[in-house]
This record gives structure tokens, C-alpha cells and sequence, in this order.
């Protein structure tokens, strides 16, 4: 396990690298006892950077929900971070939103659902039942993932481990929402399905099935994780289910549109 002192200081290393859009080396390669609770200490100590400067938290996010993703990263179960008011855009209904990518270093996007809770929801031992009753509505949400930490190493192009991709805060940079608004409970969930466009053309499709069956198991799951650390998902926060699509790389100039059928469309460009 990692000292106080070493967290304090690999947690420095991701604000400064976010701020200068210089990636940093594996924490992996330079701490290789380190542990899947050290990763998320690290994460912590980075949100509490941000939270000093100001920052709001506004809700949670999920990743590697996906069978296939978590065994290329040697884990049994997904990852999580924390969703900051920096990271939010909001998309109007026939707007084509810019962002900036000079924000970034090496974005990706993702197509997800979002949980937008009503009511607090606190673990232990939660299922979907209480989700479904503590959730206000589900939206479509496209989130921008970023790499703080560089991807392969540049010595040895040995790529990241899992605890890396978690000390990064899950590789959170951005979410996009502003879509139709459905009851969690009025819709078949797993067959919610997205269109995503990239200039275009179709670079991804998929069904939120992907997202562990229901993406409601995930915020289920969630909820008890953080209550290890004394915590609850609180009302009015939004939650990212998980991705139901493999992540496309982004740069400067392209165009995303992402069409959810009956939940509508989302629009952005990277400018």
C-alpha cells in the first residue's frame, strides 16, 4: 500500500498534467506493489484538488462494464470516479454543441445512459428495485473519456494497467446530456439502443443490454462501493451507467452525433 505522502504526490502529478495537457508515466511501472485501493486513493486525493479550487461534485460514473473489458484489464468487477460541474455540457435539441479540444489530451467518446436521482441512495445493500424508485429519469449521455496518464508506456509501449486507468479518476474528462428524459421504469432498459456518427459516417452501434444486462445493476453496485467509504449517491446527482459501445478516438475538427431513437439525439463538435 502507498504512503500518504506518495498519494498526495502521484495526485499532484494528474492535476498538473490536466492543466498542462502533458501525459505522465504509468504509476503501475514506478509502484508495482501497488493496489486496486491505492488507485482509488489516488483518485480521491485529485478530486479533492479540484474540489479545493473550487470545483462541485455532480455525480458518479461507471466504467468497464463490460465482460470483455474487464478481463483485458485483469479485474472481476467495474471501476468508478467522480463526475465534477468542470466536466458538464449541456446540449439543447437540434444544437450541434461545441467544445473545446484543446480541454483535453487524448479524448474518446462513449455512448452511455445517465441516472438522474430524486431521492439519496445509500449502500450498503441496495438493489434494482431501489434505484429504479430513487431515480428522477434516464437520459441519454455521451461521456468524454482522457488519459492523464499516457496509454503505453513510452519507453517500453507496455500498456497502462487498471490501476492506473483509476487512479485517473476512471478517465473521466467531460459528459454531454441534454436529451429526452425517460422514467427508468416506462422503458426496457436493456434495449435502449444508440446510433453514433462520427463526420458522418457510423462508427458505433449498440444496445445498453451491454451495460451488465440493465444498467441499473451497475448503480445498484455503486451505491455499495461508495458506502465502503462513507458515502451516498445524493439526490439531484447524476450517475453514467456505463458504456454500451467501444470508445472512438476524438480530435479537433471532428463531429459526434449520437441518435438514441425515441430518447433523442445529442450533437457535438470538437472545435
Amino acid at each position: 500500500m502507498l504512503t500518504e505522502d506518495q498519494i498526495q504526490t502521484l495526485a499532484a502529478e494528474l492535476h498538473a498534467s490536466e492543466q498542462s495537457r502533458v501525459q505522465v508515466e504509468h504509476f503501475s511501472k514506478r509502484f508495482p506493489a501497488m493496489t486496486v485501493e491505492d488507485g482509488y486513493r489516488i483518485g480521491r486525493a485529485w478530486v479533492a484538488l479540484q474540489l479545493a479550487e473550487g470545483r462541485q461534485v455532480i455525480g458518479h460514473k461507471i466504467g468497464l462494464t463490460s465482460r470483455a473489458m474487464q478481463i483485458s484489464s485483469q479485474i472481476d468487477e467495474p471501476d468508478y470516479g467522480t463526475l465534477l460541474d468542470s466536466m458538464r455540457y449541456t446540449c439543447t435539441p437540434g444544437q450541434v454543441l461545441e467544445i473545446p479540444a484543446s480541454r483535453f489530451i487524448a479524448p474518446r467518446v462513449e455512448v452511455e445512459l445517465a441516472f438522474v436521482l430524486k431521492s439519496d441512495l445509500k449502500g450498503p445493500e441496495i438493489g434494482v428495485e431501489q434505484v429504479l424508485a430513487t431515480t428522477e429519469y434516464v437520459t441519454p449521455a455521451i461521456e468524454i473519456i482522457d488519459a492523464r496518464i499516457e496509454q503505453f508506456d513510452r519507453h517500453t509501449r507496455v500498456m497502462r494497467k487498471v490501476f492506473d486507468t483509476i487512479s485517473d479518476n476512471a478517465a473521466n474528462a467531460g459528459i454531454v446530456i441534454g436529451a429526452g428524459r425517460a422514467d427508468a421504469r416506462a422503458i426496457d432498459r436493456a434495449w435502449v439502443g444508440a446510433i453514433l456518427r462520427q463526420n458522418g459516417a457510423v462508427e458505433e452501434t449498440g444496445l445498453a443490454a451491454g451495460v451488465q444486462g440493465d444498467p441499473a445493476i451497475g448503480i445498484a453496485w455503486l451505491a455499495g462501493k461508495l458506502a465502503r467509504w462513507g458515502e451516498t449517491l445524493k439526490a439531484g446527482q447524476i450517475v453514467l451507467a456505463g458504456s454500451f459501445t467501444r470508445p472512438v478516438a476524438a480530435r479537433a475538427g471532428d463531429l459526434f452525433e449520437a441518435d438514441y431513437g425515441p430518447l433523442g439525439k445529442l450533437a457535438f463538435a470538437f472545435v
